[in-house]
């Protein structure tokens, strides 16, 4: 009776290791497919972070070619004898003023939209990514 007794207790024991067994590889699966979908997230973030990044880039290069030209037309017309006729002292103060102010500024080397720096810098920065991919060539082998 002893023996069939302690037969009894490991075959309930090993029916509830099979049933924890169970649960734990469903587990394990759903979140394997949870990981799954979160790194098809991540790949299209960051995918969207590096053409924003390139668009920003593109309207950022405009934008110093346009203050570029833009410059070279003010220098002409304070430079050149007739704009001295056609513009009154004025005017020409107020472009004075205007190229101090904003082209001046604006043509510094290295310049970056400040507003687009302070609001999406977490979000934009490669430091704050702190993601290896040698980690995914070794999960998926």
């Amino acid at each position: 009776i002893q023996i069939a007794q302690c037969f009894e207790a490991t075959r309930q024991r090993c029916c509830r290791l099979e049933q924890d067994g169970r649960r734990a590889r469903e587990q394990l699966a759903r979140v394997e497919a949870e990981r799954a979908a979160l790194e098809v997230k991540l790949k299209h973030a960051r995918n969207q972070v590096e053409v924003e990044m390139k668009k920003r880039h593109r309207a950022e290069a405009e934008l110093e070619k346009q203050e570029h030209k833009l410059q070279l037309v003010f220098e002409s017309l304070m430079r050149e004898p007739w704009g001295s006729g056609v513009l009154s002292g004025e005017q020409r103060s107020v472009l004075s003023a205007l190229a101090g102010r904003r082209l001046g500024v604006a043509l510094a080397p290295g310049r970056r939209s400040s507003v687009v720096d302070e609001s999406c810098q977490s979000l934009l920065s490669h430091s704050d990514i702190s993601y290896d991919r040698t980690e995914d060539d070794v999960v998926r082998s």
